[in-house]
């Protein structure tokens, strides 16, 4: 995948991600769990972006290690907003599937870094 492809879906499913939190309802549990969902969701763009200016590969290797701790954060953010069931429309499923796949494409990437 292209860097600027990258750049672009990390950028879209962060929006995807405060959309989501926008749709949550205003319950406090929904609003502390969306709040560290977009904080966390938000973070892997900028992870992403940080790392194409790194300095070194073990330098690009923390950076986009640091994206798939986003990530992770925000899949378990994710699953809490299903396990508080306020939507019952399957709306977490493609979301939750971006963040999936993103993930896999962050640890490819850090493995062919390592791999030179």
């Amino acid at each position: 995948m292209e860097n600027e492809d990258l750049k672009v879906r990390t950028r879209r499913f962060a929006l995807r991600v405060i959309k989501l939190y926008a749709a949550l309802p205003k319950t406090v549990e929904a609003q502390i769990i969306g709040k560290q969902m977009v904080r966390s969701g938000t973070s892997v763009g900028a992870h992403y972006r940080e790392a194409q200016y790194a300095k070194s590969d073990p330098d690009f290797i923390s950076k986009i290690q640091g994206a798939l701790q986003e990530l992770e954060e925000t899949i378990y953010w994710l699953e809490l907003v299903e396990d508080i069931q306020v939507f019952t429309d399957g709306r977490l499923a493609p979301i939750r599937q971006e963040a999936e796949e993103l993930r896999a494409i962050f640890i490819t990437i850090v493995k062919k870094v390592k791999a030179r």
